[in-house]
């Protein structure tokens, strides 16, 4: 099985160029299945239902959120009702939404889980525990796929060796940067540090740099705006063997 998770989605112009690449994409890859992070894919900040559907609508299968999830209160109902985009799992009980999503294909069900790192973040389960937990679930899926939101490399990586041979793929995302260290780890769980961003390539994070600098240098609030200009969509292609629900193989791309 071929499985895709796309970096952080920014913006309206991050949403419409995913949808003018990723269905040829998924054609060439032969991808069973897309996950992609969208908590910034709505303009100025967090996600919306618009946002989401547009995403959805492109083709992709489930959505991951992360620390900006509640930024926008039209976002907390759509949380409850779609069953294919998740928030993080160690937010408090009761918080909108769900952080795990069993996604049937039929002839088989995927586990997408979302978790949020606490290094540089904010306060919340321990993610260590908080996996102990979700590979002791009754009737998971043999094939886990764990989006980690988190801002250490060192948390991340971290982690993804507490669960090699426990989950089929660790990718992390928040960082809007891709690295160079995908992988598959001693016990086949396939592992990338940050998968990256989709957005405007000459940007700070998605964010026009002037005012990024205008922030760093003023220390004062800034409104900040998404870039427009050229765009690429940095995504990982994780393959799973689907009788032992570990990885077989890892590749990193970035799609101009």
């Amino acid at each position: 099985m071929n499985i895709l998770a796309i970096g952080d989605v920014v913006g309206s112009i991050g949403c419409d160029f995913l949808r003018s690449r990723l269905p040829g994409l998924k054609k060439l890859k032969g991808i069973d299945l897309v996950i992609a992070n969208g908590e910034n894919s709505a303009d100025g900040n967090g996600i919306l239902p618009a946002s989401a559907d547009h995403l959805f609508d492109s083709g992709v299968d489930v959505i991951t959120a992360g620390n900006h999830t509640y930024r926008r209160k039209e976002i907390y109902d759509y949380l409850d009702r779609k069953e294919n985009i998740i928030r993080p799992i160690n937010f408090p009980e009761g918080t909108p939404g769900k952080g795990i999503c069993i996604y049937d294909m039929g002839r088989i069900q995927v586990a997408v889980v979302n978790l949020m790192g606490t290094v540089f973040m904010e306060n919340l389960k321990d993610p260590f525990d908080t996996l102990d937990e979700i590979v002791k679930m009754p009737d998971l899926p043999k094939i886990v796929m764990v989006d980690f939101h988190a801002e250490a490399t060192g948390e991340k990586r971290a982690l993804a060796f507490y669960a090699d041979g426990r989950v089929s793929g660790i990718f992390g995302t928040h960082t809007h940067v891709q690295t160079a260290d995908e992988c598959l780890l001693p016990k086949k769980t396939a592992y990338i540090t940050d998968v990256g961003m989709t957005g405007v390539i000459d940007s700070a994070l998605g964010v026009k740099p002037e005012l990024v600098i205008k922030k760093f240098r003023s220390k004062l609030p800034v409104r900040f705006e998404n870039a427009k200009g050229a765009c690429k969509m940095d995504c990982t292609l994780f393959a799973i063997d689907e009788s032992t629900g570990l990885a077989v193989g890892v590749e990193r791309m970035s799609i101009r």
